[in-house]
């Protein structure tokens, strides 16, 4: 997770901000870092999950520009393909830093702007790869 500390390393620009500093570390295989914005639409619960991806070059990381939640799917790979998901629903105004080639379900705000700072790798190669469920799962709301 990508969240404030307890307390900030420092403060900083005349005493009126907090630094939490080096929150995520980019992995990334020949490119450089880049941030980007995205603007999803938001989803709704319960949600079906037909697609998951991974990104073997690089990890990526969701800051949001707003404090609603957004969902997050994760699953292990087992055996080049992903495993049972795992979702949950990030605290208000907390990010996620998704490794290096771990699957995950695509960018799924729950409430409007879905508006992200993204931290990804920039460069050749390709950095995407899909997988489409022949069943789709259903994430319903745990409460």
């Amino acid at each position: 997770m990508i969240a404030r500390r307890p307390a900030p390393d420092k403060i900083i620009n005349q005493g009126l901000c907090e630094r939490h500093h080096d929150l995520a570390a980019p992995d990334i295989v020949d490119g450089r870092a880049g941030i980007s914005l995205f603007n999803a639409t938001p989803r709704a619960l319960p949600y079906r999950l037909d697609m998951m991806e991974r990104h073997p070059l690089g990890s990526q990381a969701f800051l949001p520009m707003t404090l609603a939640p957004f969902l997050v799917i994760v699953a292990p790979d087992e055996n080049g393909a992903p495993g049972c998901p795992l979702a949950f629903r990030t605290a208000p105004g907390e990010g996620v830093n998704i490794g290096r080639n771990i699957w995950h379900g695509v960018l799924t705000p729950l409430e409007a702007p879905g508006l992200f700072a993204v931290v990804d790798r920039i460069g050749p190669g390709d950095n995407l790869e899909e997988h489409w469920f022949d069943q789709p799962w259903e994430i319903i709301d745990g409460g």
